[in-house]
């Protein structure tokens, strides 16, 4: 059976709809965990039924067979989901606290990737696996930024005091973009191709992907935010800020730097109070934010179906279940020590809440970017054993601690 792409799109809508109306329906759960829990349910049903019939296990191998997740996230919805995000982020507070969301966007997550990777080299080694220490850094770099997509869905949610959510918030929309040049820079030196990498190549790769990404995205606001101040014109508008997203992305593929960091930028300069009432009227405010949260929850609501069902590419090894099973703590107890040193500089300039390290460690979401990245490895970095790791971290972590964050703030302030 051959399926074109409206065909493949139109039933994952279908699905993403019927998934929703039964999460908000019955299960009343945040949309996130909701849509995640129901796919991969549906989807162990279908394993079930195979069984009998294997019709539909079939149909929706061939569909994710049709789709590059990886592809598809990175390059394509990760653009409109980061920029929708940004967006809609209060600039003033974000700016109030960028010394820590700096330092845990970058000194946190690089700190994290070689805890991790250290500690599930050796974690490993006792369950009789021996994987090239460098291939477990690689892992460390994909499993150490935490997800905006997932973050932004369930705090929502959560009751997270404001000045601890703008830390969450405004560290998970940029150790994205920074954890992924770290995972590609670590990607090059793990290559078979490359026999060497000098410092000065890392170096050059790194600053060039995210402050490239920076400068791209601060003319990217600029010019659209000049742009709209010379019309009113609502429609024209907000077809403006949909032309900055998908040329943006565009150009910083061609360019060779961060797209995520680029389209947080630009978002975090149009969505600014201050340019919105210098470049938009009223109207238009109001129908750029309508229509960039309906495309957040659109591709949210696709891209947590298309999660669930990546169930379906999973290697099934005892082995592999158990080396993922010991990384949940791994990753929660390097996030928790990642952290302790920007949040223990900055508490005495700003006001932090009760047991922050705590709620961060627990509210660091991980999600769909670090299954994309997985994907990404090749066969020869045991991709097959770094995706069913990966996997397990983020069903603990979307289900259970997303589950779970709300109450863990409750009893916390209640202390």
């Amino acid at each position: 059976m051959q399926l074109d792409l409206f065909t493949i799109t139109t039933i994952l809508v279908f699905l993403s709809a019927l998934f929703g109306y039964i999460n908000v329906r019955f299960l009343k759960l945040p949309n996130t965990i909701g849509l995640m829990v129901i796919t991969i349910f549906f989807t162990l049903c279908v394993f079930a039924l195979s069984y009998i019939d294997p019709t539909l296990l079939n149909a929706e191998r061939y569909i994710l067979s049709q789709i590059d997740f990886k592809t598809v996230l990175l390059d394509v919805m990760l653009s409109f989901l980061l920029f929708a995000g940004a967006l809609h982020t209060d600039f003033e507070s974000l700016k109030k606290h960028r010394g820590p969301i700096i330092s845990f966007a970058t000194l946190g997550v690089l700190t994290s990737t070689f805890l991790v990777g250290s500690l599930m080299y050796y974690g490993l080694l006792l369950l009789d696996m021996k994987i090239p220490f460098i291939q477990c850094l690689l892992f460390g770099a994909l499993i150490s930024p935490t997800d905006p997509i997932a973050v932004l869905g369930i705090l929502k949610s959560a009751g997270v005091p404001k000045k601890l959510e703008t830390k969450i918030v405004g560290e998970s929309l940029f150790n994205d973009g920074v954890g992924v040049v770290i995972f590609l820079t670590i990607f090059q030196i793990a290559s078979p191709s490359n026999d060497t990498v000098s410092v000065v190549e890392v170096l050059e790769l790194f600053g060039v992907e995210v402050f490239g990404g920076l400068v791209l995205g601060f003319l990217l606001g600029w010019v659209t935010y000049r742009l709209m101040r010379t019309i009113d014109d609502y429609d024209i508008e907000v077809i403006i800020t949909l032309a900055t997203v998908m040329t943006g992305t565009v150009i910083a593929h061609y360019l060779h730097v961060s797209a995520p960091l680029a389209m947080v930028v630009a978002g975090l300069f149009i969505g600014n109070d201050k340019m919105r009432d210098s470049a938009m009227s009223e109207n238009t405010v109001i129908y750029v934010d309508k229509f960039w949260e309906l495309i957040d929850i659109l591709l949210n609501t696709l891209l947590f179906v298309l999660l669930g069902m990546e169930i379906l590419v999973l290697t099934y090894s005892l082995d592999y279940v158990l080396a993922g099973l010991l990384a949940i703590p791994i990753v929660l107890l390097c996030r928790y020590i990642s952290l302790l040193m920007p949040i223990s500089f900055f508490k005495k300039k700003l006001d932090f809440v009760p047991r922050t390290n705590l709620i961060m460690t627990w509210g660091g979401l991980r999600g769909a970017i670090s299954i994309a990245l997985a994907l990404g490895l090749t066969e020869a970095m045991n991709r097959d054993l770094f995706l069913v790791v990966t996997y397990v971290v983020v069903v603990f972590s979307i289900i259970f601690q997303g589950l779970t964050v709300g109450k863990l703030v409750k009893k916390v302030s209640a202390t």
